[in-house]
Protein backbone atom coordinates (compact mmCIF):
# COMPACT_ATOMS: atom_id res chain seq x y z
CA UNK A 1 0.00 0.00 0.00
CA UNK A 2 1.32 3.46 -0.90
CA UNK A 3 -0.86 5.59 1.84
CA UNK A 4 -3.29 6.98 -0.73
CA UNK A 5 -6.82 6.84 -0.23
CA UNK A 6 -7.94 4.35 -3.30
CA UNK A 7 -11.58 7.22 -4.33
CA UNK A 8 -13.76 5.24 -7.18
CA UNK A 9 -15.04 7.87 -9.62
CA UNK A 10 -18.44 8.76 -9.60
CA UNK A 11 -20.95 11.41 -11.43
CA UNK A 12 -20.36 13.59 -8.37
CA UNK A 13 -16.85 13.70 -8.11
CA UNK A 14 -16.25 14.15 -11.90
CA UNK A 15 -18.81 17.06 -12.10
CA UNK A 16 -17.05 18.57 -9.00
CA UNK A 17 -14.01 18.40 -10.61
CA UNK A 18 -14.47 20.03 -14.14
CA UNK A 19 -16.75 22.97 -12.16
CA UNK A 20 -12.98 23.43 -10.03
CA UNK A 21 -11.54 24.13 -13.42
CA UNK A 22 -13.55 27.31 -14.02
CA UNK A 23 -13.00 27.17 -17.87
CA UNK A 24 -14.72 29.52 -20.52
CA UNK A 25 -16.00 27.65 -23.23
CA UNK A 26 -15.28 24.16 -23.72
CA UNK A 27 -12.30 22.46 -21.65
CA UNK A 28 -9.34 21.94 -22.59
CA UNK A 29 -9.75 18.03 -22.28
CA UNK A 30 -6.96 17.47 -25.20
CA UNK A 31 -4.28 18.99 -22.95
CA UNK A 32 -5.07 16.55 -19.78
CA UNK A 33 -3.98 13.18 -19.12
CA UNK A 34 -5.09 12.20 -16.46
CA UNK A 35 -4.58 8.07 -15.62
CA UNK A 36 -7.76 5.82 -16.44
CA UNK A 37 -9.54 5.07 -13.28
CA UNK A 38 -12.17 2.16 -14.70
CA UNK A 39 -15.72 2.52 -16.17
CA UNK A 40 -18.87 4.42 -14.28
CA UNK A 41 -22.03 2.88 -15.25
CA UNK A 42 -22.99 5.71 -17.39
CA UNK A 43 -24.64 5.60 -21.00
CA UNK A 44 -25.55 7.99 -23.66
CA UNK A 45 -28.97 6.08 -25.53
CA UNK A 46 -29.30 6.61 -29.12
CA UNK A 47 -32.47 8.73 -28.62
CA UNK A 48 -29.69 11.34 -26.83
CA UNK A 49 -30.37 10.33 -23.29
CA UNK A 50 -27.68 10.06 -21.04
CA UNK A 51 -27.92 7.79 -17.58
CA UNK A 52 -26.19 7.58 -14.85
CA UNK A 53 -26.97 4.07 -12.74
CA UNK A 54 -30.07 3.32 -15.13
CA UNK A 55 -31.62 6.38 -14.11
CA UNK A 56 -31.84 9.58 -16.47
CA UNK A 57 -30.18 12.07 -16.13
CA UNK A 58 -32.85 14.80 -15.95
CA UNK A 59 -30.61 17.86 -15.20
CA UNK A 60 -29.77 19.45 -18.50
CA UNK A 61 -26.92 21.39 -17.33
CA UNK A 62 -25.15 18.83 -15.84
CA UNK A 63 -25.78 16.64 -18.91
CA UNK A 64 -24.10 19.56 -21.51
CA UNK A 65 -21.39 19.56 -18.39
CA UNK A 66 -20.76 15.76 -18.67
CA UNK A 67 -20.84 16.37 -22.71
CA UNK A 68 -18.24 19.01 -22.51
CA UNK A 69 -15.55 16.49 -20.77
CA UNK A 70 -16.82 13.91 -23.27
CA UNK A 71 -13.22 12.59 -25.48
CA UNK A 72 -13.18 9.42 -27.78
CA UNK A 73 -10.18 7.30 -28.06
CA UNK A 74 -10.00 4.48 -30.50
CA UNK A 75 -14.00 3.86 -30.57
CA UNK A 76 -14.18 4.26 -27.00
CA UNK A 77 -15.95 6.94 -25.10
CA UNK A 78 -14.43 8.91 -21.64
CA UNK A 79 -15.11 11.32 -19.63
CA UNK A 80 -11.95 13.35 -18.29
CA UNK A 81 -11.25 16.15 -15.89
CA UNK A 82 -7.60 17.73 -15.25
CA UNK A 83 -7.57 14.34 -12.69
CA UNK A 84 -9.73 11.42 -13.71
CA UNK A 85 -10.66 9.55 -17.00
CA UNK A 86 -13.32 7.03 -16.45
CA UNK A 87 -14.78 5.09 -19.47
CA UNK A 88 -18.85 5.48 -20.04
CA UNK A 89 -20.82 3.69 -22.99
CA UNK A 90 -22.46 5.30 -25.84
CA UNK A 91 -25.43 3.40 -27.58
CA UNK A 92 -24.73 4.82 -31.31
CA UNK A 93 -23.37 8.60 -30.99
CA UNK A 94 -23.21 10.66 -28.21
CA UNK A 95 -25.10 13.57 -29.57
CA UNK A 96 -28.30 14.11 -31.95
CA UNK A 97 -28.02 16.34 -34.62
CA UNK A 98 -31.90 17.83 -34.16
CA UNK A 99 -32.26 20.23 -36.66
CA UNK A 100 -30.61 22.18 -39.26
CA UNK A 101 -30.73 25.75 -41.40
CA UNK A 102 -30.05 26.50 -44.53
CA UNK A 103 -28.14 29.17 -46.46
CA UNK A 104 -27.28 29.64 -50.20
CA UNK A 105 -28.07 26.84 -52.88
CA UNK A 106 -26.05 24.97 -55.64
CA UNK A 107 -22.58 24.07 -54.43
CA UNK A 108 -22.96 27.44 -52.27
CA UNK A 109 -25.45 25.97 -49.92
CA UNK A 110 -24.32 25.87 -46.55
CA UNK A 111 -25.82 23.55 -43.40
CA UNK A 112 -25.69 24.37 -39.90
CA UNK A 113 -26.52 21.83 -38.22
CA UNK A 114 -27.97 22.37 -33.77
CA UNK A 115 -27.35 19.41 -31.50
CA UNK A 116 -30.12 18.20 -28.66
CA UNK A 117 -26.79 20.06 -26.08
CA UNK A 118 -27.32 23.72 -28.40
CA UNK A 119 -23.74 22.82 -29.67
CA UNK A 120 -24.20 24.17 -33.51
CA UNK A 121 -21.94 22.84 -36.37
CA UNK A 122 -21.39 24.19 -40.17
CA UNK A 123 -20.60 21.26 -42.33
CA UNK A 124 -18.05 21.64 -44.81
CA UNK A 125 -15.09 19.81 -45.89
CA UNK A 126 -13.40 19.78 -42.24
CA UNK A 127 -16.99 19.07 -40.41
CA UNK A 128 -18.30 16.46 -42.88
CA UNK A 129 -21.46 14.52 -43.17
CA UNK A 130 -21.36 10.71 -42.64
CA UNK A 131 -24.12 7.82 -44.44
CA UNK A 132 -23.64 4.43 -42.95
CA UNK A 133 -25.87 1.85 -45.05
CA UNK A 134 -27.49 -0.69 -43.17
CA UNK A 135 -26.51 -3.57 -44.50
CA UNK A 136 -29.66 -5.66 -44.43
CA UNK A 137 -32.31 -2.90 -45.05
CA UNK A 138 -29.98 -0.74 -47.13
CA UNK A 139 -31.24 2.25 -44.87
CA UNK A 140 -28.82 5.23 -44.34
CA UNK A 141 -27.69 6.26 -40.43
CA UNK A 142 -26.85 10.00 -41.05
CA UNK A 143 -24.37 11.66 -38.79
CA UNK A 144 -22.53 15.29 -38.30
CA UNK A 145 -19.39 15.44 -36.57
CA UNK A 146 -19.88 18.08 -33.72
CA UNK A 147 -16.49 18.69 -32.13
CA UNK A 148 -13.30 17.10 -32.28
CA UNK A 149 -13.98 13.06 -32.89
CA UNK A 150 -17.50 13.67 -31.70
CA UNK A 151 -20.48 12.90 -33.88
CA UNK A 152 -24.17 13.88 -33.68
CA UNK A 153 -26.59 11.03 -35.20
CA UNK A 154 -28.69 13.17 -37.66
CA UNK A 155 -32.70 12.75 -36.19
CA UNK A 156 -35.30 11.61 -38.46
CA UNK A 157 -36.82 14.37 -39.82
CA UNK A 158 -33.75 15.72 -40.19
CA UNK A 159 -32.89 13.58 -42.48
CA UNK A 160 -35.70 13.80 -44.25
CA UNK A 161 -35.29 17.48 -44.82
CA UNK A 162 -31.78 16.38 -46.43
CA UNK A 163 -33.22 13.99 -48.81
CA UNK A 164 -35.29 17.07 -50.02
CA UNK A 165 -32.63 19.24 -50.43
CA UNK A 166 -30.54 16.37 -52.31
CA UNK A 167 -29.50 16.12 -56.14
CA UNK A 168 -27.56 13.75 -57.98
CA UNK A 169 -23.84 14.48 -58.64
CA UNK A 170 -21.36 12.26 -60.22
CA UNK A 171 -23.26 8.85 -59.54
CA UNK A 172 -24.27 10.09 -56.27
CA UNK A 173 -27.40 11.54 -55.06
CA UNK A 174 -26.41 13.79 -52.08
CA UNK A 175 -26.05 16.86 -50.56
CA UNK A 176 -23.78 20.02 -50.89
CA UNK A 177 -22.52 22.09 -48.40
CA UNK A 178 -19.97 24.54 -47.75
CA UNK A 179 -18.63 23.86 -51.26
CA UNK A 180 -17.94 19.86 -50.64
CA UNK A 181 -20.54 17.34 -51.57
CA UNK A 182 -21.96 14.52 -49.08
CA UNK A 183 -22.91 11.26 -50.82
CA UNK A 184 -26.13 9.94 -49.30
CA UNK A 185 -26.92 6.85 -51.72
CA UNK A 186 -25.39 6.22 -54.84
CA UNK A 187 -28.26 7.12 -57.68
CA UNK A 188 -28.46 3.94 -59.58
CA UNK A 189 -29.86 2.64 -55.72
CA UNK A 190 -32.51 5.16 -56.09
CA UNK A 191 -36.42 3.71 -56.14
CA UNK A 192 -37.14 4.88 -60.01
CA UNK A 193 -39.18 8.04 -59.78
CA UNK A 194 -43.11 7.60 -60.48
CA UNK A 195 -44.49 8.96 -63.40
CA UNK A 196 -47.17 11.18 -63.47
Amino acid sequence: MNGQKTVTPSASSLAESIKATKTRGLPPVEKWNPPFCGDIDMEIRRDGTWFYEGTPIGRPGLVKLFASILIREEGSYFLVTPVEKVGIRVEDAPFVAVDFAVSGDGDAQCLTFATNLDDTTVVGPDIPLRFVRDEVTGEPSPYVRVRRNLEALIDRKSFYRLVDLGVHHEGWFGVWSGGAFFGIIPSKDLPPEDDQ
